[in-house]
């Protein structure tokens, strides 16, 4: 069967990591291409920022293009309200039959994965694949960090990455462009670009102002 993962999230706004989560997923688990899908509303955080759906959508196309292991699914999007995963996997059964589906998502969610709505049903349409990253536990994960059977804890342990990972998170972005600190290295070029010229997340799109974040680095 082919192997597809599934990347979802904010991606307010998409960074390094993201794509760095995305390919290190595929090489531990063969996948042979990774679905980035943005959420319309997430049900576990705030939408931060105030930035349109089309703005991030926008971003998230500029840092795939080129990259030929991912592709942009608009599903959620495209479906409204909020984004909950278990019918975004339904509806992704549907249109991938043949298809074995690998949820992608870091140490935080899965520290939460006993919170997502049909939990059970969402285990049993796709593995789901846990990228860890730096600074969530400062002690090795065991199964009861979980709150769940002790048979998907385990199943789930087994399918963690624990590889070297970014740190770098979309709500340091937002802050450090707030404060015009630099983002160079944590964002790709075209998505910095972007954000400057829309204005995005009290950013200035003078010229002269960012100039001068580029000069403290």
């Amino acid at each position: 069967m082919t192997r597809l993962g599934i990347l979802g999230g904010t991606f307010n706004p998409v960074h390094n990591g993201h794509l760095l989560m995305a390919h290190t997923a595929a090489a531990a688990f063969g996948l042979e291409r990774v679905l980035l899908v943005p959420s319309s509303l997430p049900p576990h955080k705030d939408l931060a920022g105030g930035v349109s759906a089309e703005h991030r959508l926008a971003m998230l196309r500029l840092a795939g293009a080129g990259d030929p292991l991912v592709a942009i699914d608009t599903v959620e999007i495209d479906r409204g309200g909020v984004s909950y995963a278990i019918d975004t996997v339904r509806h992704l059964t549907d249109r991938y039959p043949g298809h074995e589906l690998f949820f992608i998502i870091g140490l935080d969610s899965l520290l939460e994965l006993h919170r997502w709505k049909d939990i059970a049903t969402f285990l049993k349409l796709c593995r789901v694949v846990t990228v860890n990253r730096p600074g969530i536990l400062g002690r090795p994960l065991q199964e009861e960090d979980l709150n769940l059977p002790e048979a998907l804890a385990q199943r789930l342990l087994a399918d963690v990455v624990t590889r070297a990972m970014s740190d770098a998170s979309s709500s340091e972005i937002r802050e450090r462009i707030a404060k015009r600190l630099p983002i160079s290295y944590l964002v790709p070029q075209s998505v910095e670009q972007y954000i400057r010229d829309h204005a995005l997340y009290g950013s200035s799109n003078q010229e002269a102002d960012y100039q001068s974040t580029r000069d403290c680095i």
